[in-house]
């Protein structure tokens, strides 16, 4: 009996430690630690500081250099067109002539009473010497004498009086033929032969346009102007004034005018609808290629900056709210995002005017496969066709 009691608590504590062994061996091993997952390659360029050229693109229309109206001086029925309509002119060429006759005899008549205004003068000439002589010796009195001279004087005033009036008539003969006021490309004739025409109608006989030079007469944001020429007076533009500025132009259909014209002035007002100010260039146009009314688009060269920061638009993202933002390696070879702002592009470049600095690693391809923290292999990125990194400065 002593003995059973004496072997119990050996048989349960054998039990015991049986469970916990037996517990022990059958707790599945823990599962090892996830593996870090593989850094992805992506298209990379560094930062570096480089020089452009500030260039706005600007619409613009053409206006000729010089614009003329033909217009009678005096009335008269059209017996001629000379020119050849949508050709050349000269400065004094004969575009017009009017029916003369009725000029011809208002010369004829004028020229009539100069001649008897002049034997008139003559006659008061001979008396008033007359006159002279016989006051000496006391024939007529001093009124007598006066008298004379008012008459002479009155002769003489009404010679230039009919001078006067012939020249009228030989302005007015000459006005019946109508002549070019400038050279330059002439349009179509607005009237034809046999019709009337009077000085101070509203419609013009044809239009005169100088092509050579031509004016074309940009727009651009009063805004955008002051702040070029605040950069222009911090230093941060370097190069010539806005108004002095390179120009080149954009035809409607994308082709480049080929040659290059330059920056004249910029307008005082600002139109207070669009909040605009107009800039004039100056454009060579010996061919005739730029008509008054086209549209065009000028890109102009305002000055160089320095310093710049550029990176291609490709790696520009947008983030919700629609801010601009580039990935860039971190300093743990991960990525991370860099929210910049945009100043101007320049040939598919995006000038970065705030958040990059010299030497920060801007990825530019292979960042739609990555987010922030993700591991990054950044390799050195090409632009396509260009054969050299385009951060690197000119």
């Amino acid at each position: 009996m002593q003995s059973a009691r004496n072997r119990t608590p050996f048989f349960s504590t054998l039990a015991l430690v049986s469970v916990v062994v037996g517990g022990t061996a059958c707790k599945p091993p823990e599962a090892p630690p996830p593996a870090a997952p593989p850094a992805v390659e992506v298209g990379t360029i560094t930062v570096q500081p480089s020089s452009i050229p500030v260039l706005d693109e600007l619409p613009g229309r053409i206006a000729p250099m010089r614009s003329a109206e033909v217009r009678p001086r005096v009335s008269g029925i059209i017996v001629e067109r000379v020119f050849r309509q949508g050709g050349s002119v000269k400065a004094g060429d004969v575009l017009f002539k009017l029916d003369a006759s009725m000029y011809e005899v208002e010369r004829a008549s004028a020229r009539a009473v100069l001649e008897r205004a002049e034997v008139t003068a003559v006659e008061a000439r001979q008396q008033a010497e007359r006159g002279e002589k016989l006051l000496a010796s006391g024939v007529v009195t001093q009124e007598q004498h006066e008298t004379l001279q008012a008459a002479l004087r009155r002769a003489e005033a009404d010679v230039a009086a009919a001078r006067a009036a012939v020249r009228r008539a030989e302005l007015n003969m000459e006005y019946t033929t109508i002549r070019a006021p400038i050279g330059g490309r002439i349009g179509r004739a607005l009237v034809t032969e046999g019709a009337l025409v009077n000085a101070g109608d509203p419609t013009a006989l044809a239009l005169i346009q100088q092509l050579d030079p031509v004016y074309v007469d940009f727009t651009q944001p009063a805004m955008e102007l002051r702040r070029l020429r605040q950069a222009f007076k911090d230093g941060r533009i370097q190069g010539s004034t806005p108004e002095q500025a390179n120009v080149q132009l954009l035809l409607d259909d994308g082709s480049h005018y080929e040659k290059a014209g330059r920056l004249l002035f910029s307008d005082v007002t600002v139109d207070p609808g669009s909040g605009q100010v107009t800039l004039r260039g100056e454009f060579p146009n010996p061919d005739a290629e730029l008509l008054p009314g086209m549209y065009v688009r000028g890109r102009v060269e305002q000055g160089t900056l320095s310093e710049a920061l550029v990176v291609p638009q490709q790696a520009i993202q947008r983030d919700n709210a629609g801010k601009s933002q580039v990935f860039v390696v971190g300093g743990k070879g991960t990525a991370e995002v860099r929210p910049v702002r945009v100043s101007r592009t320049y040939q598919e470049q995006a000038v970065i005017q705030d958040g990059l600095k010299a030497g920060d690693q801007v990825i530019v391809e292979g960042f739609q496969k990555i987010g922030a923290g993700a591991p990054v292999k950044p390799v050195s990125w090409i632009a396509p066709g260009a054969g050299i990194n385009p951060s690197q400065p000119r």
